[in-house]
């Protein structure tokens, strides 16, 4: 689920709370003015995240699925070296 009015996704919202170190943790003040969002909105993304909602389960289950069919990944998650789901797209000077 994203935040409102944002391309941004709850579940990054809530992993830049890791950014800090344990004696000197990032605030949700901090995530928002670094974002550029309101305060409120970060930190329902945190409580949103932190009550472990089925959704957020099934988002990593599709996104799983969907990089194994493009042969990003195997089975067991498992990045495949050298692979990527489309190729690089050439620079102007090899053109």
């Amino acid at each position: 689920l994203f935040i409102k009015g944002t391309r941004l996704r709850a579940e990054l919202i809530a992993d830049e709370m890791e950014w800090g170190e344990p004696d000197n943790p990032v605030t949700a003040e901090e995530i928002a003015a670094y974002r550029n969002l309101p305060v409120e909105a970060v930190r329902e993304a945190i409580a949103y995240c932190e009550s472990n909602p089925p959704e957020i389960e099934e988002d990593h289950r599709r996104d799983r699925e969907h990089m194994q069919e493009l042969g990003v990944i195997d089975a067991e998650g498992n990045y495949l070296r050298g692979t990527l789901p489309y190729p690089y797209p050439e620079r102007p000077s090899e053109k």
